[in-house]
């Protein structure tokens, strides 16, 4: 019987092995198709595939050497680099779970992640790795390694072992961790703008799944040459376009930061084809003085997502790059992160318009009592998908709110058309209250977007006695226009109900944002609170 058992028990072993689909895998199969083909660059660094797989595997076996298993759960903390993508598939290769940390993050939230999530490993560039040792306190770090090193460390940072040096003289065969498909590969921390962040366990099935879903409904192919320039540890950048780029053997050309002189220098010295921005980043571009002198012609594959793209600013850009094709891409974390896509061909048909399900996902639209809505009324989306998460970290209440009756509650509000097309009418804490109605702060942006001399704008609510939230009007201008609160006020009386006109409207230079372009508008909503107190 137990010569038996132990036959089996091996037989199993073998199978799950050779079906096997993990992180690590993907980039094995994509280094045997295509071993010399340019897969990625930063800066002076050029790999091709066969050379970024070598270096993963030499990471890969330094972490092991040094005593770093299958579940160590490893903060990555680190701008744009090789070297992240490098740790990200090595940490996948040996079963460790990446726990990227958005390094504009307070002290005191990078010390609540690290000790929320129990980690017992750094990796972090230079510039960030003294913010983690002050906040590890008295937590045992047996792992510290530093990558892009820009010169020589003392102090504590001595105690930092450098990538470079970890890999020398190791290995670069495959290395074969026992890993499952459904096996915790990353947490990925929610941006917390309205409380404490959450850590969404994705697994490496869960993220493959996503992949397929981005290249299919993202038409994406292996002679993309893609710009990578927002940051990696968000799962816009990673997971909806690094990730699915290795997956098929595409180009990438990796960006220190998302600044629109370089992206366009980029685009033309690279020939770049793809690229992915939140609509402020595409704005940018827009607004700034190369976008008229460089070569963007080769544009073919552009995204936009994160949050919701203006009207006007679409309608902007399919007539300044016209060889370009648009998708907007939209999801959450908690999915991994696609969800919705809207095709080209629909841009204009549908436009503002969120698309319809991917690949891999089934999408309604749902009341509070979680009974699917009719078509053409409002309600919260909802998902069913083998991208999903496993749930929050150390938090089954709220992942069984999030999963009540089988469907991933996503916070948004949104309206499925008689085509099944999702347009997304808000997140539900930016609705405002005011005098008893509902407002939707999109529906109010997207009509002042349509106001000449509008760069951004972000509206918002601020407490009111009177009205309960004031709906608010945050503008930023385009250099040199001239406009004033009255032209705002009576462009949107002529457009909108009158309960839906802002009661109060700002200018302002910049719109706060976080590194993935997003607006903070709970910054806003601090920084401007008081307005009712002085007008």
């Amino acid at each position: 019987m137990n010569t038996e058992t132990n036959v089996q028990g091996d037989l199993n072993k073998m199978l799950e092995r050779a079906r096997r689909n993990t992180l690590g895998d993907l980039l094995a199969r994509t280094r045997d198709r295509m071993p010399e083909k340019f897969a990625f660059a930063f800066e002076e660094q050029r790999l091709n595939y066969a050379e970024l797989d070598d270096l993963v595997n030499q990471t890969a076996r330094a972490f092991l050497q040094n005593g770093m298993k299958k579940g160590d759960m490893i903060t990555v903390m680190s701008k744009n680099s090789l070297d992240f993508v490098v740790v990200n598939f090595a940490l996948a290769r040996i079963g460790a779970v990446m726990i990227p940390i958005n390094y504009m993050l307070s002290e005191e939230d990078v010390n609540y992640i690290l000790e929320h999530a129990e980690v017992n490993g750094f990796i972090a560039s230079e510039e960030y790795a003294p913010v983690l040792d002050k906040s590890a306190g008295r937590m045992e770090i047996k792992h510290r390694y530093l990558m892009d090193v820009l010169g020589t460390f003392e102090g504590s940072l001595a105690a930092w072992t450098t990538l470079s040096n970890a890999r020398e003289g190791q290995s670069t065969d495959f290395v074969d961790a026992q890993i499952m498909d459904d096996d915790l590969a990353h947490v990925l921390y929610t941006s917390g703008t309205e409380s404490r962040p959450k850590g969404v366990m994705l697994s490496h099935k869960s993220i493959i799944s996503e992949y397929v879903s981005c290249i299919v409904d993202g038409k994406m192919a292996d002679n993309d040459v893609a710009i990578h320039a927002l940051p990696l540890y968000h799962s816009a950048q990673l997971h909806v376009f690094l990730g699915p780029s290795v997956y098929i053997g595409s180009s990438g050309i990796i960006l220190g930061a998302a600044s629109p002189e370089i992206i366009l220098k980029t685009i033309e010295e690279e020939g770049a084809t793809q690229l992915f921005c939140p609509p402020t980043v595409w704005i940018a571009l827009l607004r700034h003085p190369d976008f008229d002198k460089r070569n963007l012609s080769t544009l073919e594959k552009c995204y936009y997502g994160a949050a919701i793209m203006p009207r006007e600013i679409l309608k902007e850009l399919a007539e300044r790059l016209p060889n370009a094709k648009f998708w907007n891409f939209y999801g959450q974390t908690e999915v991994a992160p696609l969800a919705t896509a809207l095709q080209p061909e629909d841009q204009l048909r549908k436009l503002g318009s969120a698309g319809v399900a991917t690949l891999h996902v089934q999408t309604k639209v749902v009341d509070e009592e979680d009974n699917e809505l009719p078509r053409g009324e409002t309600g919260e989306i909802v998902h069913r998908t083998p991208h999903a998460m496993k749930g929050y970290l150390h938090d089954p209440e709220k992942t069984a709110e999030a999963f009540r009756g089988g469907w991933f509650h996503s916070g948004d509000l949104g309206v499925m058309d008689e085509e099944g097309y999702i347009t997304i009418v808000d997140r539900k804490k930016d609705m405002i209250n005011t005098g008893g109605v509902n407002v939707s702060s999109r529906e109010v942006e997207e009509t002042i977007y349509q106001l000449e001399g509008v760069s951004e704008v972000a509206v918002i609510s601020i407490p009111d006695p009177y009205w309960i939230e004031a709906v608010t009007a945050i503008i930023v201008p385009k250099e040199e226009a001239t406009l004033t609160k009255k032209d705002v006020e009576e462009f949107c009386k002529v457009r909108l109900s009158k309960f839906k006109v802002p009661k109060y409207v700002e200018f302002t230079d910049v719109l706060p944002k976080n590194p993935s372009g997003k607006v903070l508008k709970r910054s806003l909503r601090d920084q401007y609170e008081e307005l009712k107190d002085i007008q």
